[in-house]
């Protein structure tokens, strides 16, 4: 593992420790007060996980995994309590074909390759655009940021600050403008130069969710006659501290545009980060990346694997 990756890890650890605090440390109280692996402590197990909003459908699939497990294999101590779950937990991110990701990063081989970003208001849109044009430019290429979000007060000032900290291009209009045209003049910039990446930022609330539907639907419509091959990704940010409510988000959000991937923020400020699982099972649409702070650094790609084990093992 090189540098980075430890920091990243080290990141990720610190960003879920209410979250570990709130589930292991619970299971660790359930172990102590338990001798044998039966069916009350199941029960115990299964209100815990539910409360730590992992949600009801993965938390019975949990369960019964756990369930059959101790019935086939033999399990009767509560010592192996934790290597079950956390083995059974990674066994719900991993499982669907869908929820396996290469590295997010890596460009096709048609440019410019179009990102459109999605989510309600208060999500973390605009930190989520300028620690992904970071990670672009840090990697050598040119980016372009596309502010439609011309509903917003001072959303493209709040945009411009992050573009700059990315080192990325911005294009915008005044407030009030048509927010597809900025996105068509966005993604006409990025291939007159030559950018590799556009990012396109969109209003998170309008007069009616059916409004803002309509204008997510349009903006793609009219990316797609620029470039008919874009937008290649569609992002739903998400806040980890909305809980359940998360589900109901993705869910209008994937009818309307067709979600590719998911960004989950702010999964340092929650004890109940199992609600990354729960979307995850809910939908079967992948998590690219989740956040775990401010900086341009702590935007990190989603990887099931450490995710769990940052949840189960101290930093």
């Amino acid at each position: 593992m090189g540098l980075r990756d430890s920091l990243n890890l080290t990141r990720l650890k610190e960003g879920l420790a209410r979250t570990r605090d709130g589930l292991v440390d619970k299971i660790n109280r359930l172990v102590k007060a338990s001798t044998t692996l039966d069916e009350n402590v199941l029960e115990a197990l299964e209100e815990i996980l539910i409360q730590a909003d992992v949600g009801v459908d993965t938390t019975l699939a949990v369960i019964e995994r756990i369930r059959g497990r101790v019935k086939q294999e033999g399990y009767t101590s509560t010592e192996e309590l934790n290597t079950l779950v956390r083995g059974e937990v990674a066994r719900q991110f991993t499982s669907p074909p869908a929820l396996t990701v290469g590295d997010p990063f890596a460009l096709p081989s048609e440019t410019p390759y179009v990102i459109l970003v999605v989510g309600i208001n208060g999500v973390g849109k605009t930190t989520t655009i300028g620690k992904l044009a970071h990670q672009y430019v840090r990697r050598g290429h040119s980016v372009v940021v596309g502010a439609a979000d011309t509903f917003r007060a001072a959303a493209n000032e709040q945009l411009a600050v992050w573009t700059a900290k990315a080192g990325a291009d911005l294009v915008q209009q005044g407030r009030g403008s048509d927010p597809a045209a900025v996105a068509f003049d966005a993604v006409s910039a990025a291939a007159a130069r030559k950018a590799e990446v556009v990012i396109i930022d969109t209003a998170g609330r309008l007069h009616t969710r059916t409004n803002l539907m309509e204008e997510l639907r349009k903006i793609k419509r009219v990316i797609q006659r620029r470039l008919p091959h874009a937008p290649q990704e569609v992002l739903l940010v998400l806040d980890a501290t909305t809980g359940q409510n998360g589900i109901h988000q993705a869910s209008q959000f994937h009818t309307a545009v067709g979600l590719t991937g998911l960004v989950i923020t702010k999964v340092d400020g929650t004890a109940k980060g199992g609600i990354v699982l729960a979307i995850c099972r809910a939908l079967n649409i992948p998590v690219r990346y989740i956040g775990v702070g401010e900086s341009l650094e702590d935007l990190q790609p989603f990887d099931a694997v450490e995710f769990v084990s940052a949840i189960f093992e101290q930093p």
